[in-house]
């Protein structure tokens, strides 16, 4: 039992993730140096909520972005550093190059994701299943090794009801496969492409060409299903529309192409994987900061108003991706004789 935090879960109307809390002190300093002194508490307790923590009232993190940086270290040996990754520079933080910013705001301009149409699902509830929400993905899928861990911080967002974000539990969704689905997907791999290289459904359905690859732009395989190395759990490991590789895809083997045999069965993987039974929906608050497990959760943003001014800060975690992927190099950095 740790000494230095409360950790209580399921979250709210979900059936994983967990809210973590100080016995003592309070704030992202406080949380620092507790975490300095149990090192291993919280890591831990993102294996046993099966993916997912909260932690509020981190609200010093806007002053001194830095310490979303030190509570990332407790995760993992690498934080990406994006100056060295091919991103954007007006996506990442001039003072802490940590940070990926993620914002409507200048000069990210990020513009929000469509509203679903109908904007409420049938329960008049907020749309998480897929295809009426749309968006679902893991961080950065289209590289070899993937990443661990995300951290999210709250730094300005907008107001309730709006700019959610969505997570699906890959570990429930695998459990909840009916035995034939499971056969069928156990050996299978999905083709992961990286957004913007003109692979995406969209793109497909629209009949046009996608611009040629560089080395570190080409479309990586990854199991459908995935063995998570700390827990050994089996995961449901795949995105939708933007993020799979619609031409020679999206899994490696079948028929591919947008109407293809390998689109029906991701249709009906996807909708499966975002049945609210294993969605969790985070309303945000200001100094709230979400710990995620991409080898287990996918997520997606929901729509908020164009108008409303959003920035969040998100860090990324890498070094044990599992016994798959040991001794990759790192497919999306370009060598020196491209």
């Amino acid at each position: 039992m740790s000494t230095q935090f409360e950790i209580k879960g399921p979250l709210k109307d979900a059936a994983f993730g967990a809210k973590v809390a100080l016995k003592q002190g309070r704030g992202a300093r406080a949380l620092a140096a507790a975490m300095k002194t149990e090192p291993g508490a919280l890591p831990e307790a993102l294996a046993d909520a099966n993916g997912l923590l909260l932690v509020q009232g981190l609200n010093e993190i806007n002053d001194n972005p830095a310490l979303l940086v030190e509570l990332s270290r407790v995760f993992g040996p690498e934080v990406e550093d994006y100056r060295h990754t091919l991103t954007n520079l007006s996506s990442v933080h001039t003072k802490v190059p940590e940070i990926l910013l993620v914002s409507n705001m200048a000069p990210v301009s990020k513009m929000p994701p469509p509203r679903p149409d109908p904007p409420v699902a049938a329960d008049g509830k907020l749309p998480v299943q897929y295809p009426h929400q749309g968006g679902w993905h893991t961080d950065q899928s289209y590289r070899r090794p993937p990443p661990d861990i995300s951290l999210f911080y709250a730094a300005t967002p907008v107001a309730k009801d709006q700019g959610q974000t969505l997570f699906a539990n890959g570990n429930l969704a695998y459990e909840a496969l009916p035995p034939a689905l499971k056969a069928r997907v156990a050996t299978l791999e999905g083709l992961h492409a990286q957004p913007g290289t003109g692979r995406s459904r969209r793109a497909a359905l629209a009949g046009e060409t996608p611009r040629a690859f560089k080395p570190h732009e080409r479309s990586q395989r990854q199991p459908v299903v995935r063995l998570h190395p700390v827990t050994g759990k089996p995961a449901l490991y795949l995105c939708e529309g933007g993020q799979m590789d619609w031409f020679d895809g999206p899994f490696v083997g079948m028929e591919p192409g947008p109407k293809g045999d390998g689109a029906k069965l991701l249709d009906e993987l996807m909708s499966h994987l975002t049945e609210r039974r294993f969605v969790y929906a985070h309303e945000w608050e200001q100094g709230d900061m979400l710990i995620w497990d991409n080898r287990c959760l996918v997520h997606a943003a929901t729509w908020y108003e164009p108008g409303d001014q959003r920035m969040m800060w998100r860090t990324t975690v890498h070094g044990n991706p599992g016994a798959a992927y040991a001794g990759e190099a790192k497919s999306w950095i370009p060598v020196a004789a491209e």
